[in-house]
C-alpha cells in the first residue's frame, strides 16, 4: 500500500470491513466503458466522496467550536445537505444493482482538509476549490442529460443547487474573516499551498483544471453580478 506524506495527511475516516480503502487514484477500478458500469462505479465513489464531506464539516464543527454562530450553523446545513446526497446516490446506485462495498473507495479528500489547521484554511480549499470544482463538473454532467435516466439527472440538478450554497457561504466566510483580521489571508495562503502539494499525489497524471465559467462564479460570490439594465 503507498504510504502518503504525513505532514500533508491526516489519519483516515473509519470504515467498516466492508470497504477497500485505496491511496491514489492509479490503484482504483478506473473503467472506461460504455456498458453502465462506469456510471454505477461513480456513483459508489461519489457515495462515499459525498460521506467525506459530511465527515469534513462535522470536523470542522468540532475542531473549531469558537467559530461565529452564523458561519457554523452554514457548516451544520452543510452536513444536512451531504447527508441527503449520500442516501441520494446510494439509492441510485443500488437500484442499478450495486452493492455498497463493490468497489474501492478514496477518503483523500477528508485526509488532505483535515490536515489543514485552521478553519479559513479548510473553506478555502474545501468550499472555494473541492466544491467550486464539482459545480463545474455537475453542469458539465447536465449539459449531457440524454445519457442519463431522469432519476440520475434529477439527483445532480439537486446536487448542484446545493454545492453553489456550499462555495457560496465559504466564499462569503473568507472574505468576512480576512476582513476581521487580515492575518488570516497568511492562513488561506498556506492551506491552498499544502493542498497544491498534496493533491497531485493522489491524482498522479490523471488530475485536470476545471476553469469556472463566469456564470458559475456570479453564482457562488466570485465575481461582482452584471449591474442591472436601467
Amino acid at each position: 500500500m503507498i504510504e502518503l506524506d504525513r505532514s500533508l495527511f491526516a489519519d483516515p475516516p473509519a470504515r467498516d470491513d466492508r470497504f477497500e480503502i485505496k491511496q491514489v487514484w492509479s490503484e482504483m477500478h478506473n473503467m472506461w466503458d460504455d456498458e453502465g458500469k462506469m456510471l454505477v462505479e461513480f456513483m459508489h465513489r461519489q457515495m462515499n466522496e459525498e460521506v467525506n464531506g459530511l465527515e469534513i464539516a462535522a470536523r470542522n464543527l468540532t475542531d473549531f467550536p469558537d467559530a461565529p454562530w452564523e458561519l457554523r450553523l452554514a457548516i451544520a446545513r452543510q452536513c444536512w445537505d451531504e447527508s441527503r446526497h449520500v442516501n441520494a446516490f446510494r439509492r441510485c446506485f443500488e437500484t442499478r444493482g450495486g452493492r455498497v462495498g463493490e468497489y474501492p473507495i478514496l477518503n483523500f479528500e477528508f485526509r488532505m482538509i483535515t490536515a489543514i489547521p485552521t478553519l479559513i484554511g479548510r473553506l478555502a480549499v474545501q468550499n472555494r476549490s473541492f466544491e467550486a470544482a464539482g459545480i463545474q463538473a455537475i453542469r458539465e454532467a447536465l449539459e449531457h442529460a440524454d445519457r442519463y435516466d431522469p432519476d440520475v439527472a434529477a439527483l445532480l440538478d439537486a446536487q448542484l443547487a446545493d454545492e453553489i450554497q456550499h462555495v457560496r457561504y465559504g466564499n462569503r466566510w473568507v472574505e468576512e474573516l480576512i476582513a476581521r483580521d487580515p492575518r488570516n489571508a497568511i492562513d488561506v495562503v498556506r492551506g491552498v499551498s499544502q493542498a497544491n502539494r498534496a493533491f497531485p499525489m493522489i491524482a498522479g497524471d490523471a488530475a485536470i483544471h476545471l476553469n469556472l465559467d463566469d456564470q458559475i462564479k456570479r453564482e457562488v460570490g466570485l465575481i461582482d453580478p452584471i449591474p442591472a439594465q436601467t
